[in-house]
């Protein structure tokens, strides 16, 4: 009868994480806690129950978590579900009937009024005796249901104490454990991607290779370019700031046509490098190293000394051509022709980029697809697993769509980064398609209004199919904030980068505050994407110049706590002072301990800022062992060391000057 019905006998509704319908997989990474949801109703006024259920890529049960109405009457059901390795992985929610709570309900409201009584304790004792005959009872349990039982039945008794028995904790405490459930149904296997824990839990660090161990003849007036051997050097210090992940601009041969000098202008000079992202010229295209860096024998030391130190290699996948790439001869189809005859360069206006050519994937798709994979191949079997794409939503979805799933039906653990500052819808569907992470808007989040409405986006409304990864800044993008915010600033974006997101980045530059703009641009003046750069960042730090034992201090603490790795578990908090903003992040260890973090931060860096921080403290997952005889608990403040007993509401004051942020760990046991 039922047969062809949508609508199942407790009714689910808006399950979540289910991506476009079912058409996409929801992301997730191994020891996520992935926040599952539905509204789950029914008929009349029975008590109902929902389970979320996670099931194996071999289609094992591993894992059943009973779901709680959060706020009460929305029908609203949520919990978390937890997937531990790699691989397809499903969940379903169960909808069930609940005659205990149903029973509870009713027996507690009639007997209070002496109505029914005798009926009401007789189906008690019924319900519970059947519930202790289950046969997957725990024994214990079993026992402590008829025990129940008995003293619902026992008419000797009180009618409130014989009501009690079988509302009592211990019972409770079995009906927890194992529901009785009735009229049970289930949705549709819902998909999960489980993807390897650099897609969604890692620190970046970029430089060019070409910058270090540039050296500048004075004698000559000429430039000799690094190569990879003596970019070696700098993976040292890359690896002591505890970075997971060392990004490489394009290492192919540039373009000579068009060529920009420094500072992007029209013109350069005989010496002047050009764009790493000008690709192409008589030595070769995408599948070539700048003979200036070395070759693929270098290029392959480099990525080992890379895994040595515990590290991996990023390499950028840009395509593009410059009027010189080979492809401009022997492809001429997959660019798109003027009718004057001439290619089309890029543009973005008001920028216009005359050394690059844009592809045209309309006239030849499968060739030029196939080019392409080629060209990523060739970089994995030199250990490349980690790509980041350049100008992603410049190409079609569809490509995108094709190439990460030709590369990971084979090769799982490629993870692939969109560099894609563009409209949200865009941005979405890159990482629907197959994009692992994403560059994000936070770059320009800068308010407490901004930070807080877009650290609840990213984290409650998106993460089924969007990973940001919070980069401070980058070779194109100087922010104002930087520009102006001097030290104090560049702690309070490292800060809320490396806290609020479990993916992060900085382009080199700058832990040493580099922060002086083009006039009238959002752009580093003498920028490196079009000159050497050369930098001494053992004088800075030794001269105490540098930032980088801030951001060593940020990766320690992010490898040190759990909570900081999941991206779904952020929650503002409220504060009183306009430019404070506070946030927490939980997550219960397998091993039965907790981890809580609260990141407090003074948005201004040319004042100090105060105020009260006000906490749900029902976030924090507080056990009565976590509180003193005042009911407050203790924090440590993993930047200074210091330590305040704090509760719901706490007065903080941040001096920019001397430390803009606190990220307190909640302390256990105190």
């Amino acid at each position: 009868m039922t047969e062809g019905l949508r609508f199942a006998r407790i009714p689910v509704t808006d399950v979540a994480p289910v991506v476009d319908g079912g058409m996409f997989a929801a992301k997730a990474i191994p020891g996520e806690d992935l926040q599952v949801g539905a509204t789950v109703f029914r008929e009349g006024h029975d008590r109902l129950g929902a389970t979320a259920v996670l099931y194996d890529p071999d289609g094992a049960e591993v894992q059943r978590s009973r779901m709680v109405e959060r706020v009460a009457g929305t029908d609203r059901y949520t919990t978390t579900l937890r997937p531990l390795a790699v691989g397809a992985w499903t969940f379903t929610v169960e909808s069930w009937a609940d005659p205990y709570g149903t029973w509870e309900h009713d027996a507690t409201v009639k007997v209070g009024a002496g109505v029914d009584v005798d009926l009401m304790l007789d189906e008690g004792t019924a319900l519970l005796e059947r519930a202790s005959q289950e046969p997957d009872r725990d024994p214990e349990d079993a026992q402590t249901l008829r025990a129940a039982a008995a003293r619902v039945g026992d008419t000797t008794l009180p009618a409130g104490e014989r009501l009690t028995a079988g509302i009592s904790p211990q019972v409770h405490a079995v009906i927890d454990r194992k529901p009785v459930r009735e009229l049970v149904s289930a949705t549709g296997h819902h998909r999960i991607t489980v993807e390897r824990e650099r897609a969604g839990r890692a620190s970046w660090y970029e430089f060019f290779p070409r910058s270090e161990g540039a050296s500048w003849d004075p004698a000559s007036g000429e430039w000799t370019s690094g190569t990879f051997r003596t970019a070696l050097a700098r993976l040292e210090a890359v690896a002591a700031m505890e970075f997971d992940v060392v990004y490489l601009p394009p290492i192919h041969p540039i373009g000579r046509t068009n060529r920009k000098g420094p500072n992007n202008t029209l013109v350069a000079g005989p010496g002047d490098p050009g764009s790493p992202w000008a690709i192409g010229a008589a030595e070769g295209g995408h599948d070539a190293i700048h003979p200036d860096l070395g070759g693929f024998e270098d290029f392959d030391a480099f990525v080992a000394r890379t895994r040595e130190l515990g590290m991996e290699v990023a390499l950028d996948l840009a395509l593009q051509c410059t009027p010189d790439h080979p492809w401009v001869t022997e492809h001429p189809e997959w660019f798109t022709t003027r009718i004057d005859g001439s290619i089309a360069y890029a543009e973005n206006p008001p920028k216009k980029y005359q050394d690059i050519y844009p592809l045209n994937f309309d006239n030849d798709p499968e060739g030029l697809s196939n080019e392409v994979l080629r060209v990523v191949r060739l970089w994995m079997d030199h250990g490349v697993r980690m790509f980041r794409v350049d100008n992603p939503h410049t190409k079609p979805l569809w490509f995108w769509e094709w190439l990460i799933g030709q590369v990971n039906a084979t090769d799982p653990d490629v993870v692939f980064l969109a560099e894609a500052f563009t409209r949200p819808p865009m941005m979405h569907a890159l990482g629907k398609a197959g994009f692992q992470q994403s560059y994000s808007y936070f770059t320009w989040r800068n308010t407490k209004e901004e930070i807080e409405e877009y650290f609840t986006e990213v984290s409650r409304q998106t993460p089924a199919f969007y990973r940001p990864n919070f980069f401070v800044n980058t070779p194109d993008i100087l922010t104002e904030y930087l520009q102006y915010s001097g030290p104090a600033g560049f702690k309070v974006r490292a800060v809320l980068a490396a806290t609020g997101s479990p993916l992060w980045g900085v382009y080199s530059g700058y832990e040493l505050f580099e922060h002086v703009a083009r006039p009238g641009a959002e752009e580093y003046i003498d920028n490196e994407k079009f000159e050497y750069r050369p930098r001494d960042y053992a004088a800075a730090e030794a001269e105490g110049r540098s930032l980088a034992p801030y951001l060593t201090r940020l990766n320690a603490i992010r490898r040190a706590h759990p909570a900081l790795g999941d991206l779904q578990n952020l929650t503002v908090q409220a504060t009183t002072d306009d430019h404070t903003v506070a946030y927490t992040k939980h997550k219960a260890n397998p091993d039965g301990t907790k981890d809580t973090v609260i990141v407090v931060v003074n948005l201004d860096p040319h004042a100090t800022r105060e105020g009260l921080v006000t906490l749900d403290l029902s976030t924090l997952d507080l056990d009565p062992g976590d509180l003193d005889g005042a009911g407050r608990f203790w924090v440590d403040d993993l930047l200074s060391g210091e330590s305040w007993t704090w509760g719901r509401e706490n007065y903080v004051r941040l001096d920019p000057w001397v430390e803009p942020a606190h990220i307190f760990h909640v302390r256990r046991g105190a």
